[in-house]
């Protein structure tokens, strides 16, 4: 098997910026490849009018394995305004962007000929399903609640008015100098009475309840009967010791980050969002089933949230003893539509049997670069030189490219003054990465960026040495691939257990290319004994780092190293070419559709498009991107896709 190189991409991109479409008005992408001549693997893409769900070519990114960050969740979780950024067209601001062959990506392993197609055209054109620890896929099928006597009817979720719920909470988290909260009875049954007394102790675990004689009136008093003790574990309070402390459902979400639906479930409930658990993070712009945990609280109260919550559904309740763990997932499954597509039926056939039997490049992705100028390998870099003006400096200087307003402007304060104070006051938002460190080094000084750098979380600040690892990775990868092709040579390493050994010019034969893994440079790791070991030493020297002393003197920045295969073979690929009419109509029925009785879509035997249906399994901490990619011999940058439409960032 021999690899094929990417050549080089030509876009078709506006001439002006008058020419730019609306955000109303660019509504899906198309790649298209343009004439190719033997290996010639270029594409443009080209904008087309459609329905108003955000086409989005996003690295979606399978789970991370447990000792590694989900860095795509930066934006979700310190990034919460929704502010525009400068009206300048995308098209322009990405041309500062990276493209594949910056970060690494450069071959493919099929020797088909590329074919065009829509991805993502609708983001329910992408599905997601979770794959337990048991090999167990999640699926959304059942909405019936657990048979509990001890559960509340359900008029006590309807009776208490938004006003009292408000009062209650903030009594229930002493917020005030209250004491008590009197609810009038307003139609006084002795019915009436139960249904609010079991309502504020079911919502309101901690606090007790009694009636009251007012005036004349009847009142239910609410009130913390061990003081602030109460509030040290609420959820212990009520729960039957036969039930597990643990109710594990299925998360069925669209278009919604994994950490975004855990923050609205817990602002309904009125808890804290660490008290839920999951296996993995999942893709915002997609549809995605996945199981979650929650501690101590019912499957009723959880049900009830499906009669008030857009873009997610809750089901398969059951009762545990145990939270979930990140990382224990096998995998994922994924169904994903390519629209529009080009490729003759030979081509796709050639494709996706080469997917299913080859596999592809096991790079990371581009998601994990970011977005910007400034791709965040060279704030890893930094860190690991130890080179801390040099890492404040690229986080905070003015940078070209695709930004939020407010960035920009606290961007140039910063560049004008160095000031953090000035800076910090053009933020709205303090919690993004710029704001972070402009509090920090208001607290600590211009001197001790070290310091001013901790104040941001943790998993953030690691996520620049990741990717400066994954970086060394995916440059070391190709450069293996072209050097000795797709088979395993003396010298290459694979996996006994968890220990890496090099491969023996005795054995070579025993193993092929699915063996071999590379590392991730750090101290407990072992490299190739060929070329790549030598290009591994080379590209860090270049970098004025020590391949064989990656610790830090600060120990969180200190790299351990891991194993990675090079190659992936997806599991469970099957695929289908389908004709339609209506690119708005979807082209299967998800979980939902399912429990709601939706029938199949009636499609065509000769539309005016065709589309690629196409099924995989993958394991934890790879892109599915890179194995459409390696369908499609298409550049998956933001670059390359200069006509999407602007609130792509957002």
């Amino acid at each position: 098997m021999e690899a094929v190189e990417m050549k080089s991409v030509s876009l078709k991109r506006p001439h002006s910026e008058d020419d730019v479409p609306s955000a109303e008005e660019i509504k899906r992408q198309k790649v298209s490849p343009k004439p190719k001549t033997g290996n010639d693997l270029g594409q443009s893409i080209q904008a087309v009018a459609e329905q108003p769900e955000k086409p989005l070519l996003e690295d979606m990114k399978n789970e991370v394995i447990p000792n590694e960050i989900n860095e795509d969740q930066e934006d979700e979780e310190l990034e919460d305004s929704d502010e525009d950024g400068d009206p300048e067209s995308f098209a322009d601001m990405m041309k500062h962007g990276l493209t594949e062959s910056d970060v690494g990506i450069t071959k493919f392993v099929s020797s088909h000929e590329g074919f065009s197609g829509i991805l993502k055209e609708r983001y329910s054109d992408f599905v997601v399903h979770e794959i337990g620890k048991d090999g167990r896929v999640s699926h959304l099928d059942d909405f019936s609640v657990p048979v509990d006597d001890e559960d509340p009817s359900e008029e006590t979720f309807t009776v208490l008015s938004e006003e009292d719920k408000q009062r209650l909470e903030e009594l229930q988290l002493l917020k005030n100098k209250e004491t008590s909260v009197a609810i009038e009875v307003i139609e006084d049954t002795k019915e009436k009475r139960t249904i609010i007394h079991q309502a504020v102790k079911a919502l309101f675990p901690g606090l007790e309840t009694k009636t009251e004689d007012r005036d004349g009136k009847r009142f239910i008093i609410a009130y913390h009967a061990a003081g602030k003790k109460a509030l040290a574990n609420p959820r212990k309070h009520s729960w039957p010791k036969s039930r597990g402390s643990y109710c594990h459902f299925i998360l069925y979400k669209e278009n919604k980050d994994t950490m975004d639906a855990i923050n609205v479930l817990s602002k309904f409930l009125r808890v804290k969002p660490n008290i839920f658990s999951y296996m993995g993070t999942k893709d915002k712009r997609a549809i995605t089933v996945q199981e979650i945990a929650v501690l101590r609280i019912t499957a009723q109260r959880l049900a009830h949230l499906n009669k008030c919550l857009m873009n997610f559904k809750l089901g398969n309740f059951s009762y545990k003893n145990h939270p979930l763990k990140l990382g224990e997932l096998q995998g994922n499954h994924f169904t994903v539509v390519l629209r529009n597509i080009s490729g003759t039926d030979e081509q796709i056939e050639q494709a996706m049997l080469s997917l299913r039997e080859i596999g592809f490049i096991n790079y990371y992705g581009m998601q994990r670069f970011g977005t910007t100028a400034v791709p965040t390998y060279q704030i890893g870099r930094a860190i690991l030189q130890n080179n801390w003006n040099e890492v404040m400096d690229l986080i905070l200087k003015p940078r070209p490219g695709a930004e939020k307003g407010y960035l920009v402007k606290c961007r140039e304060e910063w560049a004008k003054t160095k000031d953090p104070a000035a800076a910090l006051k053009k933020l709205p938002v303090k919690r993004c990465v710029e704001g972070q460190l402009l509090r920090g080094l208001l607290k600590y000084g211009m001197k001790n960026v070290i310091s001013a750098f901790g104040i941001i979380p943790r998993n953030n600040r690691l996520m620049y040495i990741h990717s400066y690892q994954s970086y060394v990775w995916n440059n070391m990868v190709s450069k293996r691939i072209e050097e000795y092709g797709l088979r395993a040579v003396p010298g290459d390493l694979i996996l006994k257990g968890a220990t890496a050994v090099h491969v023996q010019e005795a054995d070579v034969d025993n193993y092929t290319i699915h063996d071999v893994v590379m590392p991730l440079p750090g101290f407990d790791v072992i490299y190739p004994k060929h070329k790549i070991g030598e290009a591994y030493k080379e590209m860090l020297e270049a970098d004025s780092l020590d391949i064989s002393n990656m610790r830090h003197k600060i120990r969180d920045y200190s790299l351990s190293g891991a194993y990675r295969k090079i190659i992936i073979r997806p599991q469970n690929v099957n695929w289908e070419v389908v004709a339609y009419d209506d690119p708005r109509i979807p082209l299967f029925i998800t979980d939902l559709d399912k429990l709601e009785g939706k029938p199949l879509p009636v499609l065509p035997t000769d539309g005016k498009f065709r589309a690629l249906k196409m099924e995989f399994s993958l394991p934890p901490s790879t892109y599915a991107t890179m194995a459409i990619r390696e369908v499609l011999k298409m550049d998956t940058s933001i670059k390359n896709q200069t006509q999407l439409n602007t609130t792509w960032l957002r």
